[in-house]
């Protein structure tokens, strides 16, 4: 996808993003990356932690308390988006909330002429005494191979500032941004 491609998927999905008070309050030594897999090129085996016997993963259907409570230990501005009408793919440990997205639909994408079916990982998260075992970055592996399946073009990862824990699943910048706007 070249610059032109890229700048109009974003405005396409967030339109008239950076006049939003909330995006120009950031600070401007903070850059964001939005980024990329065209999932006819996803490969599983990219990634291929082995994890412990007691990780479990799947689509939440539990308590939508219970599930705001283990986003809220990561980042309570979040709870808002979990409101039980949202697919929200989770690792388990033990049965416990250790790991969750939001398995996004963004919807259909017309540039120059063709339309693409995006869709993404969102608010991902780990619950603090769950990190760096490989739980969440395995769970954004399977639902990256779960769009695949589900037709999707792209898989896309919006206002991220950790993209080297992202590439290692193959997927690519393609627009980095601060405050001001698009950063060129």
């Amino acid at each position: 996808m070249n610059d032109r491609e890229s700048t109009a998927l974003f405005n396409g999905l967030y339109p008239r993003y950076f006049e939003d008070e909330s995006i120009r309050s950031l600070p401007e030594d903070i850059v964001f990356n939005e980024m990329i897999l065209p999932l006819g090129k996803f490969d599983t085996s990219v990634y291929d932690r082995k994890l412990d016997s007691n990780i479990s993963f799947g689509f939440y259907d539990g308590d939508i308390n219970e599930l705001r409570n283990a986003v809220g230990k990561v980042d309570a501005d979040w709870t808002e988006y979990f409101d039980g009408g949202t697919r929200v793919y989770c690792g388990y440990v033990d049965g416990e909330i250790a790991s969750f997205c939001i398995a996004d639909d963004m919807g259909e994408l017309c540039i120059d002429g063709k339309t693409y079916k995006i869709g993404g990982p969102g608010c991902v998260g780990t619950v603090p005494e769950y990190r760096n075992k490989g739980i969440a970055l395995t769970m954004v592996k399977m639902v990256t191979q779960y769009l695949k399946e589900k037709g999707y073009d792209y898989s896309y990862i919006h206002y991220t500032a950790v993209a080297p824990w992202y590439e290692k699943l193959g997927y690519e910048t393609i627009i980095k941004w601060n405050a001001k706007g698009i950063i060129r």
